[in-house]
């Protein structure tokens, strides 16, 4: 007697979970390796990849954009960002070691400088007679706001490293702090694993999304923020510059109290202070993807001299019944969940065929729009807006959080 074994129908009846379709996700905004619509269009962009003061001449591990790579400084302080894989006979330059100039494979001992020329073959004739024709991939790299950064794009169209008004000009009682220790929020990011493990957007979109504060983060699990962000908004949004902000509007003890939030192509978040610090945002930060199911958060702040660290003091500001993030138990993760456990739970890359998406999420659609706009200009062989020749050497930066008189308020 032979059996056959029942298919779903591929329909759904009255929302039973019977027959539900797989789930989809929008490959071009979600992949990011070489050679994909997502991928090529943040290459034409640069990528913070390391803090420059912990960049020495221990080879680093670094993964960025589906790609392996190690970072170094040299013994010239060059900072340097080569694959992995030595172009000789595939060993990792891992296992190399550092020199004034460059870093040599473990293997057979070729060297390399910090823009892949291979400047000695020991093995070889004299050293190696054709050595000039021996060069490891290599990526430009930059140091800005005790940042490394890399362009990973097409020589040709490198757009200037941008720099921002708001980490620019510090008074002498000021200096420039780096995030080094957390995921943003919660915590718990550590030098073993650096990398958020799911997909970078849901990290990026989430700024958009002003009313998870009011529900994540002062009513769910009690007052993470501050007391007074737990009052829902009026919301808009605007495509601004090369990006999207958000302007929430609420009426806090009889003042008008403006919250701006912005983000920048292709992967910049500019949150102003969850302290409600009046003012323009001093925080600029970088979701940097490692590959299509983990990124890299990478802040910069301005912050006074002597105070507690931000990122420290940050941690602290969101903790349940006096514990970090880090040092929370899973039940109290499950009871009191973060930025990470929302975007966490919806998994590696979140299905965005089976969102059901209302009028609070404008903001999210206006984004993902922009950026399937530029990801199409790429593939036609122009510039994305705010990269290539239009990329800006200065950005001002427009979020902030801001009391206004009742004559000042939109």
């Amino acid at each position: 007697m032979s059996m056959t074994t029942a298919k779903p129908s591929g329909r759904q009846i009255d929302g039973g979970g019977y027959g539900k379709p797989p789930g989809t996700f929008d490959e071009s905004l979600t992949r990011v390796g070489p050679g994909t619509p997502g991928g090529e269009f943040l290459r034409r962009y640069w990528h913070p990849v390391g803090v420059s003061d912990t960049v020495t001449a221990v080879p680093q591990r670094v993964r960025v954009l589906g790609e392996d790579l190690i970072l170094f400084r040299d013994g010239k302080g060059r900072a340097g960002l080569l694959h992995a894989r030595c172009c000789h006979r595939g060993t990792t330059l891992y296992y190399g070691k550092v020199e004034e100039s460059g870093i040599r494979c473990c293997y057979h001992g070729w060297l390399f400088d910090v823009e892949g020329h291979c400047l000695e073959q020991p093995c070889e004739p004299e050293g190696g007679l054709h050595r000039d024709k021996a060069r490891q991939p290599w990526y430009p790299v930059e140091e800005r706001y005790g940042l490394v950064f890399a362009y990973m794009g097409p020589l040709d169209r490198k757009p200037p490293l941008p720099r921002y008004d708001t980490l620019e000009n510090l008074g002498d009682d000021e200096h420039l702090e780096q995030d080094r220790d957390s995921f943003y929020v919660g915590g718990g990011r550590n030098a073993a694993n650096p990398n958020v493990p799911y997909n970078w957007l849901q990290n990026y979109e989430n700024v958009m999304d002003p009313f998870h504060v009011v529900i994540l983060h002062a009513r769910f699990s009690g007052v993470q923020f501050r007391e007074e962000l737990g009052v829902l908004p009026k919301v808009d949004w605007d495509y601004l510059d090369h990006g999207v902000a958000t302007n929430s509007i609420r009426d806090i003890n009889g003042r008008t109290f403006r919250r701006i939030t912005q983000v920048l192509l292709p992967n910049v978040r500019i949150v102003p202070s969850i302290e409600m610090t009046s003012g323009k945002g001093r925080e600029v930060a970088w979701l940097v993807p490692a590959d299509d199911t983990s990124h890299r958060s990478l802040g910069v702040a301005r912050v006074p001299n002597g105070a507690e660290p931000l990122y420290t003091r940050r941690s602290r500001l969101v903790n349940h019944d006096g514990k970090l993030w880090t040092e929370m138990t899973d039940e109290e993760h499950r009871l009191f969940p973060d930025d990470f456990e929302a975007q966490f739970g919806q998994g590696p890359i979140t299905f965005h065929s089976e969102e059901r998406l209302g009028t609070t999420d404008k903001g999210i659609v206006m984004l993902r729009r922009l950026l399937s706009r530029q990801i199409k200009a790429v593939e036609e062989g122009k510039d994305p807006i705010g990269a290539g020749t239009n990329g800006a050497e200065m950005i001002e930066v427009k979020a902030g959080n801001f009391f206004l008189e009742e004559t000042d308020a939109p």
